[in-house]
C-alpha cells in the first residue's frame, strides 16, 4: 500500500516554476517512492535517475550541456535520487537549469551534510530544500480511522514510523528496525570526512537515547566517553544533518534566573532511538513512558509545522528553580506553551512565565486532545 506523503502537494505547487527542488530525508524514510509517484504523475517513465549507479554517476559527471540533455533525454522533469553521490553535482545542476530552464529538476538526497554542501554555493537562488520526514499521524489516518490510529500510539512509541516499519507486524518491525539502526543510520556520517569511530557514535546515541527529555551536557558525555567535547559535538552536529537527532534550545530572554544556553535533544524517530537501547518492552513496563511521549508530541509537531509550511521558532524553558515548560512555540512576538503528559490531566501553569511574558499561553497536552494537536 503507498501512502499519499503530505510534502507531495508542496513539492507539486513548485514544479516548473524554474526552481531545482531538491528533498533532503533519512535513509528508507520514503524519499525514492515520493519521487517515482511524482514521475510517474506526469508520464515521464524514463525520467528516473538512480545516482547510486556508477554509470549514472559518471555521465552526470560530464559539464557539457549537450551530453547531459543526450544522456538524460527528452523528458520535462527529470529525477536524481541520491544526488550527493555525483562529484560536483552543484555545478551540473547549474548548467542544467541555465541551459535548460524548462526543465524540471528533483534532486534526492539523505545527508543534508554532504547534497547542501555540494550543491547549494553554485546553485544560490536557484534552488528549493524541503524534509521528508518518516511517517506523521496525517498520513496514516489515509489507513487507518482516528480511533484505529490512537490505538497504535503505543507501537508507534515503541517502534516508530518509518513507512516499512509501520505497515510491518511486531516481530517483523523489530528485525527491520534493528537492520535500519545497524546498516543504514550511521553510513553517511561514517562515510563523511574519513570518520571511521563507529563505536564512539554508537556510544554517542546510546548516551542521548537514555537523555531524551533531560537537559543535556555535551561536557558530561565528553568526559564519560574520555574523549573531546569538540569530538562530541560534531559528531552531534553531523548526526543532526543526517536526520537522526535533532536539538531544542532553552529560551531565555527576560528572567535573571531563566537557564540559558541549554539543550536537550530528541530522536527523529523513536523506534530508532528504543533500537539503540534494545529497549522494545510494552509500556506498562517501563519507565520513560512520559520522555517517549515528549519525543513523540516535538517531533510530530514539527512535522506537522512543516508539511502546512508554518515557520515557528522551537524551544523548551526552564528556570534554576527548576519551573519548566515542555516545548514552546514562538511566532509573530506569540509564546505558546506546551506541556506533555501521558496520563495526567492537569498541571500547575508557571505564574511567572506567564507574568513575564505577556503574550503568551500555557497548554497541556495528554492522551485527550493530542491528535488535535498534531493533526489539526
Amino acid at each position: 500500500m503507498i501512502i499519499r506523503r503530505d510534502l507531495q502537494d508542496i513539492i507539486e505547487k513548485w514544479l516548473f516554476k524554474g526552481k531545482i527542488l531538491i528533498i533532503y530525508g533519512a535513509r528508507q524514510v520514503g524519499k525514492t517512492t515520493l519521487v517515482k509517484t511524482l514521475v510517474d504523475k506526469y508520464e515521464s517513465q524514463e525520467s528516473y535517475f538512480n545516482c547510486d549507479i556508477i554509470h549514472v554517476r559518471q555521465q552526470l559527471e560530464k559539464k557539457d550541456p549537450i551530453s547531459l540533455r543526450k544522456f538524460l533525454g527528452n523528458e520535462k522533469i527529470i529525477v536524481l535520487d541520491e544526488a550527493q553521490r555525483i562529484p560536483g553535482i552543484g555545478l551540473t545542476l547549474k548548467i542544467l537549469i541555465d541551459t535548460y530552464p524548462d526543465l524540471q529538476i528533483i534532486a534526492t538526497g539523505s545527508s543534508s551534510f554532504e547534497l547542501s554542501n555540494k550543491i547549494m554555493e553554485p546553485l544560490t537562488g536557484r534552488a528549493l530544500e524541503f524534509i521528508l520526514y518518516p511517517f506523521f499521524l496525517n498520513e496514516m489516518l489515509q489507513i487507518y480511522k482516528k480511533w484505529e490510529l490512537d490505538g497504535q500510539i503505543e507501537n508507534i512509541l515503541r517502534y516508530g514510523s518509518y513507512p516499512e516499519i509501520v505497515l510491518a507486524d511486531e516481530s517483523s518491525a523489530r528485525i527491520l528496525l534493528d537492520n535500519l539502526t545497524g546498516k543504514y543510520i550511521y553510513k553517511d556520517i561514517l562515510e563523511f570526512e574519513s570518520m571511521k569511530r563507529s563505536d564512539l557514535l554508537v556510544r554517542i546515541l546510546q548516551m542521548i537515547a537514555l537523555q531524551i527529555g533531560s537537559e543535556v551536557s555535551i561536557h558530561e558525555i565528553a568526559n564519560s566517553l574520555r574523549t573531546s567535547s569538540k569530538t562530541i559535538e560534531r559528531y552531534i552536529d553531523l548526526l543532526e544533518k543526517a536526520f537522526v537527532l535533532f536539538r531544542l534550545r532553552s529560551f531565555n530572554m527576560n528572567l535573571r534566573n531563566e537557564i540559558k544556553k541549554r539543550q536537550k535533544i530528541y530522536f527523529y524517530d523513536s523506534g530508532i532511538r528504543n533500537s539503540l537501547i534494545n529497549r522494545y518492552n510494552p509500556l506498562e513496563q517501563r519507565d520513560d513512558v512520559g520522555f517517549l511521549w515528549e519525543n513523540f508530541i516535538i517531533i510530530e509537531r514539527m512535522k506537522f509545522l512543516h508539511n502546512r509550511e508554518k515557520r515557528k521558532n522551537m524551544y523548551f524553558w526552564k528556570t534554576h528553580d527548576k519551573k519548566e515548560i515542555d516545548y514552546i512555540e514562538e511566532y509573530d512576538g506569540n509564546l505558546d506553551g506546551y506541556e506533555f503528559k501521558w496520563k495526567k490531566t492537569d498541571f500547575k501553569i508557571p505564574a511567572i512565565f506567564l507574568e513575564t511574558y505577556k503574550n503568551s499561553k500555557v497548554n497541556l497536552i495528554n492522551r485527550e486532545n493530542y491528535m488535535d494537536f498534531l493533526t489539526t
